[in-house]
């Protein structure tokens, strides 16, 4: 399965109430498919908030977006978690429910061994069909996939991709060792460039709910020979990758996308709205 070079970490939009807006999803999912040409969602991944949603909600966002999207593009169902048990039954539930992917994060807060995160990535990826795509996020996480770990995970027969956020020298030696055709994807906007300079393959992102084809435009140019544009467009986006984590992600997408006339509600606690401050930053990125 190919996931693409640019897939959106989707949003997931409330109503006034905290519910999902379902209607706003339809639009949501629309808008990343035919205004920003994104090749993937991931549907309940962190930026979807993830932690705040029930199964029964992921379960029937899976399902939601898998019809929407209607083979348009891919759709990553986010069923990674610190439990094993529990990520294995979700992810089973997704691929009865059509989805193409799933996204496994690395397990947080309870800090496995790297013997532990092998047997849990192996565990979940052997209960399903499912092409898996892992994510590494230790500032998140508490804790990093080594690049030993991911490249032995690389040769189960359907671990086909990484999402990577952390420094370039850990996944050049992933790209050295890994399994042949096992991708990279940055896991960050800003980093995406880099990336694809030591055998990266896209990217997982935030920004192109907004800029899809901008991050699509810069991975093409240097993927076409000409990385002076390609270091021109990253520069020129340079401001808005950073802009929208002014605030802890999803908080300034979400008011960003309001501003673009695509309103998603706001976030679950813990998160709150951003404040006036806040505001004002992510305002001046479109101005």
């Amino acid at each position: 399965m190919d996931f693409g070079k640019v897939i959106t970490a989707m949003v997931t939009p409330f109503d006034a109430n905290g519910e999902i807006d379902w209607a706003r999803t339809a639009e949501l999912i629309e808008h990343l498919i035919v205004e920003q040409e994104t090749d993937g969602l991931v549907v309940c991944g962190t930026t979807g908030e993830s932690p705040t949603l029930s199964d029964e909600e992921k379960l029937r966002l899976f399902a939601f977006a898998v019809e929407k999207a209607n083979k348009r593009c891919a759709v990553l169902a986010g069923t990674g978690s610190n439990n094993t048990a529990h990520s294995i039954h979700l992810s089973k539930e997704a691929e009865k429910l059509g989805v193409d992917g799933l996204l496994l994060v690395a397990p947080y807060y309870n800090r496995p061994t790297q013997e532990g995160l092998y047997q849990h990535f192996q565990a979940i990826a052997e209960s399903t069909d499912l092409p898996v795509m892992l994510y590494n996020i230790p500032k998140r996480t508490g804790v990093n996939i080594n690049p030993e770990t991911t490249i032995r995970l690389s040769f189960l027969d359907n671990v086909v991709a990484v999402k990577e956020s952390i420094d370039l020298e850990q996944i050049a030696e992933i790209r050295s060792h890994a399994a042949e055709g096992f991708r990279i994807y940055s896991g960050d906007d800003g980093m995406t460039l880099p990336i694809l300079s030591v055998g990266g393959y896209g990217v997982v992102s935030v920004a192109s709910h907004l800029i899809g084809k901008e991050i699509r435009a810069m991975i093409n140019a240097f993927e076409q020979g000409n990385p002076e544009e390609a270091g021109r467009l990253h520069r020129e986006l340079l401001p808005i990758f950073n802009g929208l984590f002014v605030c802890p992600n999803p908080v300034p997408v979400k008011y960003a996308l309001g501003l673009k006339g695509l309103p998603v509600g706001s976030v679950r606690l813990p998160l709150v709205e951003a404040n006036e401050h806040e505001k004002k930053l992510i305002s001046q990125l479109f101005a």
